[in-house]
């Protein structure tokens, strides 16, 4: 069993499989937030980080943007400096450009306006390409293939839970605004075309609730954040 080292309010488990299904187990099972279920993989890490929400999940669902921020944040600490991290409005991470794993975001409930009992944020990264071949999946990419080598499993992990309990600090003392200025500088594709949910046009950014705002030729769309929300893993 890897024994992590995480910060103050946060504790660990390691688990073979899914770490989705076991983190919504374990939330059904009314186990304290601040647990992180963690698979450390030869091939690719996972982590899952349960919450306990105070507010509806219109709100709650920050923590999507604010885990990812704490990620970027962490590797961006421990990679090589030339290596670029951004984030996908939909989950997904970019390293160096390329689609390298990404995040999923799981609640009780799906209604914006309930108080979930459980929220649970987590990713799922590559270390290993898929394929030996160079040019097979030109667009997706993994850790190891971007100059991390010398980035461990555990550490990232442990680095993914110091900075995100940092950024939690700052969201519930300065509100969003911190955390919208760090994310914009990281957002992979804003001023760029997008089509989701049934809207095509430009990403101009995002609502005070991280909603993606859609620019079309007459109008500007909003989708709401708590569009990407599951209710099972």
């Amino acid at each position: 069993m890897s024994e992590l080292t995480l910060p103050p309010l946060m504790s660990g488990e390691e688990v073979a499989g899914d770490v989705f299904e076991h983190a919504v187990l374990r939330a059904v099972q009314g186990v304290d937030a601040g647990l992180i279920l963690h698979d450390l993989g030869a091939n690719e890490v996972s982590a899952a980080l349960i919450f306990a929400p105070e507010v509806p999940l219109a709100d709650a669902s920050a923590m999507l943007p604010l885990c990812m921020v704490g990620f970027q944040n962490a590797l961006g600490a421990l990679a090589p400096p030339e290596v670029a991290v951004h984030l996908d409005w939909t989950g997904g991470l970019r390293i160096n450009g390329a689609a390298c794993g990404g995040f999923r975001l799981l609640a009780s409930t799906a209604d914006p306006d309930e108080v979930p009992d459980w929220l649970i944020v987590g990713f799922t990264l590559p270390l290993w390409p898929v394929s030996d071949r160079p040019g097979d999946t030109p667009d997706e990419t993994a850790l190891y293939a971007e100059g991390c080598a010398d980035v461990q499993a555990p550490t990232l992990v442990e680095a993914w839970a110091r900075h995100t309990l940092n950024w939690l600090g700052r969201w519930e003392s300065d509100g969003t605004k911190p955390l919208h200025a760090e994310w914009r500088g990281l957002a992979h594709g804003m001023g760029e075309d997008v089509a989701l949910n049934g809207h095509a046009g430009t990403f101009l950014g995002v609502d005070e609730r991280f909603g993606m705002l859609i620019r079309d030729e007459t109008t500007t769309h909003l989708v709401p954040l708590t569009t990407l929300v599951e209710t099972s893993p």
